[in-house]
């Protein structure tokens, strides 16, 4: 790329020591640590418009190590103020709770003190890795009494036991504090935080205990969890390993193989080798994910002393380990080059590359690091620190070095500055230049420090983005360290720039690693990668900052109180932000095209403002659901991160925890960790803030209305909606609260006795699941409030009253007794039964048996479509023979407003009912599939035979082939370059008691060009009707699996430009007078299937024509029936800032007007109300089915 100079060059040398002198005082990036003190600083609460923070909840630690209460700037500051305000008689008090809660619990602390909330309100520690902290200012002298408790998920609260704490202060100071869950007993002693507490002596050889200094100590020894280090005088290394067990039982694959690996690898550069055998034997996709993750978690623990280093008698320079380390590297560029890596891999790739050594050329050298040797034997020190220095660090460092050596070097470091003037001026600064150097080595430099190294590899642009950003952010460091009161201007124009640059570097890395690639070069793409992941780091630090101050300026609130005054401009920031965040994941390899499509859009809506009116509605709630749809998609894209992290980890840390002997609380909170200290966290912090006021603007309660009614029984939360997910203990009805949903369950087949469910996620109205809710008369809402999902959950297991109208939602504690009658009543008053069999569906499927099919195969094996009747073709294929005859007589039908209710239905030919029997019996298996179908009646679900004769039945019903005849007819009705869709057309669905959407599969996108995935796909279709999903659900319905028979409906294979569902009653309120319609874009699969996300929403008036829009649509992607015809479909990212139906409110209100005036010609056609699926090809409008509409 043009930015690039110098990627295949030499690297270049060193910095000179006033450089490493002037950027001494920056801390490491390494491991994401900078964050800590970054977060710190620019979360001073006088360091921007003089506000004071609201919520101390945002500012979450940042590293993939563990954090220490505060960082050495924060406790720097801190000690500061309290050396100014002794005299004052104020004590500043650093509390700590050592204690560990489950994941989505916190810790607060309660007390009698106005800053512990006068027992009134709970104060908030913030987490680490370490503990619960928190730092509060108190009045010398006095007396204070608390207690801690634990908030649990659902906002309730667990006390500590026993008598309330009580701590006397003292007159003034700045001191810290250590306590202990539940022992309330304990002595707790106040320890000034200015003395440095020292680590056991240990052995006569030991001359002085390591000390923490309180300036100029990295980031790495916070993150330390390793043996404390001891400054000897002759070589004890070896005799400080302690005895380590590794537990293998139940390890296989390549846990076990890393687990006995380390077991035979004592030293750093062994384990190196480890990981990289690892990653090179890993060739397989499934492999290859396994083997990265295992490795970033190995490899994390190491780098924080938790998998400790040893010596192991040989000699191996730090050369030895840089090399390895060139290896492992470039096998991660390759990793990430390659077409088939996946997002999570991506991932976890980013987590290994800071762990790694450096290997430039000074480390591949046969002798690297020497400085350290010429210091050991400088003549202007004290022998015993000679001594010290020689043992501790040089020898070490060329035998067997390891992370642990750059723990002992700060150390020594920390304590020869400690007091000014103690040693020789020359002594010190080549010890800090040495310092600079084996940080260098493992990468541990500043932010600032790494950009600089790559200052000369980069071109004249990309230089001039450097320097700009490196100089927003010493304006941003220098604002933070002082009381200087900074406006917003300088925290956007560091992102902008911030932004820029990684761009820069990012279009740089996307080339790859050519096979021919200097060594040189490879070093220097090793920092252009690490700059890279710096710069998201940092991005943490500005968006956390960013939160931190709207939330001072009053958040949610105040952004709604803005656009009720129809201001929108205090939205500019936040969704500029909002959008900085967003880039960087997407510069980061997750989900780049979601990323660019939410970003496109969030920069359209910001710069559409807010208008009064959008096609006579009202601009506001238009502005509002707008916002809303990209809001929730964006949080989505979080969402999907964290579920992402959370199927990588928890179970990988678990697993290793246990073998190599973890602390349970580092493998507890280990994947916490990584979700709290990546951008993502920010993004979805932002997300929640912003929809939260979007939603106070649209009057919505983050409630959302699919079946309307009134359900009570006992709430039971669930994963997802399938067989034997209720405890077998639950008697009576049910409410269930389920997290996941895929849009295409049946709610009565995870239990007839569902009553009411409570999905916590967003879903279409009109989608499979939705319909099938209504025709089984389950109260059905969504939620998507945490706070109102938190409500929820306080009542698990206890008997509730869901009331859901369109006006609210309401779920309360009931008697059991109250209503011992009725469990479920809809709005129009149908009561039903605690525990019914759903009904029965309409008896014309009795009409359809296989001996009466017959005819139709006999006659030639094909029907047109207007031939097709529900006796012999079902009644889909029946009402599209209809709906082909009533297209004609729609050109003449207008509403009262002049719109046309005109449409088109595409060419279609039917495969009738006995088909599918008759290929059984040409292939001699009609006795095999009725055993079969006799066993399936009678299997219980929870069994798992069900599922394996299911799986028996398919396997045999696809192995069929439709004959030759069949296949010939049907090419005489279709051109044999047609594209068609394979559709199911059973005797046991849309009936007006038992629609069945979606219980059947159909084929888009084949060909009788390519006769055999054709004929494949008919056979897929007929098979479809003994998935496990449609055989309960026929159990359910009571009809027996031995009367059920499919048809095949073969139709004209459209390329829409939207897709839609219309109910022509509303099905949230009943409302006969509105046409409800859900749109999609490209095929209607998204719609059917529940494919997260919302569509457009629009109802239409039949008799006035009044239009109104009541969501935007979300969905990530459109589907298209393009590309070769093979039964699949492409899959395309979807940038609604680009959809006439989002942006184009005269377009929306007339296709809103013509699906109307559509849907009512049907419904009086039909005679009842009606569930309507069609497309809109350019201008048209084409029906593909109707059936009755469960009311």
């Amino acid at each position: 790329m043009d930015c690039v100079r110098s990627l295949h060059a030499s690297a270049s040398s060193s910095s000179s020591c006033s450089q490493l002198l002037r950027h001494k005082r920056y801390g490491f990036l390494h491991n994401q640590l900078e964050c800590r003190r970054s977060v710190a600083a620019l979360g001073n609460k006088r360091s921007f418009r003089s506000l004071h923070h609201k919520s101390n909840s945002l500012r979450i630690l940042c590293g993939v190590g563990v954090s220490p209460p505060q960082s050495i700037e924060e406790e720097k500051e801190t000690k500061m103020k309290s050396k100014s305000k002794d005299g004052h008689g104020k004590v500043w008090l650093n509390i700590r709770l050592d204690h560990q809660v489950e994941f989505g619990e916190s810790i607060a602390v309660l007390g009698s003190s106005k800053e512990l909330g006068s027992w009134k309100k709970k104060v908030p520690l913030n987490w680490t890795e370490s503990g619960w902290v928190c730092q509060l200012e108190f009045k010398g002298d006095e007396a204070i009494e608390y207690k801690f408790l634990t908030v649990r998920a659902d906002k309730s609260m667990l006390w500590e036991g026993g008598d309330n704490r009580v701590l006397k202060l003292p007159s003034g100071g700045s001191f810290g504090v250590v306590c202990h869950w539940n022992a309330i007993g304990e002595n707790v002693d106040l320890f000034p935080l200015d003395k440095e507490d020292g680590v056991e002596l240990k052995g006569s050889s030991v001359a002085e205990t390591a000390s923490t200094p309180e300036v100029g100590t990295s980031p790495f020894v916070g993150q330390w969890k390793g043996n404390a280090i001891s400054f000897m005088r002759s070589n004890e290394h070896r005799d400080r390993e302690s005895g380590r067990n590794w537990d293998t039982s139940g390890l296989e694959g390549l846990s076990l193989k890393l687990v006995e690996d380390d077991r035979n690898a004592r030293n750093w550069w062994r384990k190196l080798e480890v990981v990289r055998d690892i990653l090179l034997e890993s060739s397989q996709i499934e492999e290859r994910l396994s083997a990265l993750i295992n490795s970033s978690i190995y490899l994390k623990w190491i780098n924080t002393g938790q998998i400790p280093c040893f010596e192991d008698g040989g000699h191996h320079r730090p050369n030895r380990h840089a090399e390895i380390s060139r290896v492992i590297f470039r096998e991660l560029e390759r990793i990430s080059c390659r077409k088939d890596t996946s997002p999570q891999e991506l991932l976890v790739i980013r987590k290994i590359h800071p762990c790694l050594p450096s290997f430039k050329a000074e480390f591949t050298a046969s002798v690297p690091l020497t400085r350290i040797r010429d210091i050991a034997h400088r003549n202007d020190i004290p022998h015993d620190l000679k001594q010290e220095i020689k043992h501790t660090i040089q020898n070490k460092l060329h035998r067997n070095a390891g992370p642990e050596d750059l723990i002992a070097t700060e150390a020594m470091l920390a304590r020869i500055t400690k007091n000014p003037g103690q040693y020789s001026e020359a002594f010190v600064e080549q010890f800090k230049i040495f310092h600079h150097e084996l940080k260098d080595f493992f990468n541990a430099g500043s932010l600032a420090e790494q950009l600089e190294s790559i200052k000369e590899s980069i071109d004249d642009r990309g230089r001039s983005a450097l320097t700009l950003f490196l100089e927003c952010k010493k304006g941003l460091d220098a604002s933070a360290e002082s009381s200087k009161v900074m406006g917003s201007d300088l925290l956007f124009k560091t992102m902008q720039s911030l932004s820029a640059l990684r761009d820069i570097i990012s279009k740089g890395l996307e080339s790859g690693l050519r096979n021919d690639a200097s060594d040189a070069a490879i070093a220097m793409r090793q920092k252009w990668r690490l700059c890279e992941i710096g710069l998201e780091d940092y991005s943490f630090i500005l968006l956390s900052r960013f939160a931190n101050e709207l939330e001072a300026m009053g958040g949610a609130h105040w952004l709604a109180q803005n656009v009720k005054s129809k201001d929108v401009s205090s939205w500019n920031d936040p969704l500029g932000a909002l959008i900085v965040g967003v880039h960087q994941l997407r510069l980061s390899g997750w989900k780049p095209e979601e990323c660019a499509a939410i970003e496109n859009e969030l920069l359209s809506w910001k710069t559409r403002g807010l208008s009064e009116t959008e096609a006579s509605e009202d601009g506001k709630i238009i502005w509002g659901l707008r916002h809303k749809a990209t809001l929730d998609r964006a949080r989505r894209l979080t969402e999907e991160y964290s579920e992402a992290l959370l199927q990588i980890f928890p179970q990988n840390v678990q697993v290793l925890g246990k073998a190599f002997g973890i602390p349970e609380n580092s493998v507890r909170t280990y994947a916490e960790a990584e979700i709290r200290a990546g951008v993502i966290f920010q993004v979805s912090k932002l997300c929640t803030l912003l929809l939260k006021a979007v939603r106070t603007t649209i009057g919505s309660q983050g409630w959302d209305v699919i079946v309307p009614g009134t359900a009570m029984g006992i709430l039971v939360q669930v994963e997802r909606i399938v067989p034997g997910s209720i405890p077998s203990s639950v008697e009576g009805p049910v409410v269930l609260v389920v997290n996941k949903a895929d849009g295409d369950e049946e709610v009565t087949a995870a239990g007839s006795n569902i009553v009411g469910v409570v999905l916590l996620q967003e879903l279409p109205h009109l989608s499979h699941l939705g319909v099938r809710a209504r025709q089984e008369k389950v109260v059905f809402v969504t939620c998507e409030d945490n706070d109102k999902v938190a409500d929820i959950q306080k009542h698990k297991g206890k008997y509730v009253r869901l009331e859901a109208s369109s006006s609210s939602v309401d779920i309360n504690p009931s008697s059991e007794n109250s209503n011992s009658n009725v469990a479920v009543k809809n709005l129009s008053g149908v009561v039903a039964p605690k525990v019914e069999s759903r009904g029965t569906p309409d008896s014309s499927w009795f009409t359809a048996k296989t001996s009466e099919s017959n005819q139709g195969v006999s006659a030639g094996g094909v029907l047109l479509l207007a031939d097709a009747k529900a006796h012999n073709s079902g009644a889909k294929a029946a009402a599209c023979g209809s709906l082909a005859s009533l297209a004609a007589a729609s050109d003449k039908v207008f509403s009262d407003q002049g719109v046309p209710a005109s449409f088109n239905v595409p060419a279609g030919a039917v495969i009738p009912f006995g088909s599918m029997e008759l290929a059984l019996e040409q292939n001699k298996s009609m006795e095999s599939f009725r055993s079969l179908i006799d066993k399936i009646e009678t299997l219980k679900p929870e069994s798992g035979e069900l599922d394996k004769v299911c799986g028996q039945l398919q396997e045999l019903i696809s192995s069929l082939q439709p004959s030759k005849d069949i296949i010939d007819r049907i090419a005489k009705i279709f051109p044999g370059n047609s594209r068609l869709i394979v559709r199911s057309s059973a005797n046991v669905e849309d009936l007006a008691g038992m629609s069945a959407a979606g219980l059947y599969d159909s084929i888009p996108n084949v060909s009788l060009s390519n006769p055999t995935v054709f004929a494949s796909s008919i056979s897929r279709v007929w098979a479809s009707l003994y998935t496990r999903r449609a055989v309960l659900s026929r159990r359910i319905a009571g009809v027996p699996q031995k009367d059920a028979t499919m048809a095949i409906l073969v139709q004209e294979m459209l390329s829409p430009d939207l897709s839609f569902v219309l109910h022509t009653v509303s099905p949230t309120d009943q409302d006969h007078n509105l046409v409800e319609a859900e749109i999609a874009s490209g095929l209607g699969e998204t719609l059917a299937s529940g494919t997260r996300g919302t569509p457009w929403r629009i109802s239409s008036g039949k008799f006035d024509g009044n239009v109104r829009t009541l969501a935007f649509a979300n969905f990530s992607e459109e589907l298209l029936g393009a590309g070769p015809a093979d039964g699949e479909v492409i899959h395309l990212t979807v940038d609604y800032s680009k959809k006439p139906l989002t942006v184009d409110p005269v377009f929306r209100r007339q296709l809103g007007q013509r699906l109307g005036a559509v849907g009512f010609f049907l419904e009086q056609k039909f005679g009842c109300p009606q569930d309507v699926e069609g497309c809109v090809v350019g201008k048209d409008i084409f029906i593909v089915q109707t059936r009755p509409q469960p009311l």
